[in-house]
């Protein structure tokens, strides 16, 4: 998953002509290198264009098609799968004063609205993957709560996916461990993660999150699977 604009909390944006210098020269030289696959991580439909050009295959968007009208339509044009997230606010605001009534019931509705539009658009549903937004004008609380529901997103019928390794919760949950003392606190929402449905974790800490979910796998399953895991 790359991306040339930061999306933490407080965030600013990134002009158009430095995102695209800072992400297709690492695009390019990883399909020169690699078969799997790439993603896009931008709002913007030009650089997602140049992106797919360079040899990305999935678009992933943090604003689910809201920022740029361009957007849904390239992604229905070239049919890609495109991530969908929930996001309250932008990053530059979305960590001041999160709130919501319900907020896994709140993530599950907007999701919905996004599925569809992505569908009016043109975008195939079997091309859609969706991700709650873990960190993205969320508490704390909130996001626990997601992490506790996320049957609730599978009730939608598509791949979910979670990125949960190395956010701020963790280190609140953790008595405020800086980032890269996280490891054990995201191996251990991965692993919940992926038990509680997630199809798509995305990770920091690749090895060692894989080795976590093999043995997370072996235990759901109830059977030692192979070297290839999931």
């Amino acid at each position: 998953d790359i991306g040339g604009e930061s999306t933490r909390p407080g965030a600013q944006s990134v002009p158009l002509e430095e995102e695209l210098r800072r992400v297709l020269p690492v695009i390019r030289e990883l399909r020169k290198n690699l078969n799997a696959p790439i993603s896009i991580d931008s709002y913007k439909e030009a650089v997602a264009r140049a992106a797919l050009d360079a040899g990305a295959d999935i678009v992933n968007d943090i604003s689910a098609l809201r920022f740029d009208p361009g957007m849904a339509a390239l992604v229905a044009g070239e049919g890609v799968p495109v991530i969908l997230m929930h996001m309250q606010g932008v990053p530059r605001t979305m960590q001041v004063e999160p709130h919501y009534r319900d907020v896994v019931r709140e993530v599950q509705d907007f999701l919905v609205e996004r599925v569809r539009s992505a569908g009016d658009a043109g975008v195939a549903k079997e091309r859609i993957i969706i991700d709650p937004g873990i960190g993205f004008g969320k508490t704390v609380e909130h996001n626990l709560a997601l992490l506790k529901d996320l049957q609730s997103l599978k009730s939608l019928g598509r791949p979910l996916l979670v990125g949960v390794s190395r956010k701020a919760f963790i280190g609140k949950i953790l008595n405020g461990a800086a980032p890269q003392a996280r490891l054990e606190g995201s191996l251990a929402a991965a692993v919940a993660a992926a038990l509680s449905g997630a199809n798509i974790i995305r990770v920091h800490d690749v090895s060692e999150t894989h080795r976590a979910l093999r043995v997370a796998d072996a235990i759901r399953s109830g059977r030692l699977l192979d070297a290839g895991g999931r």
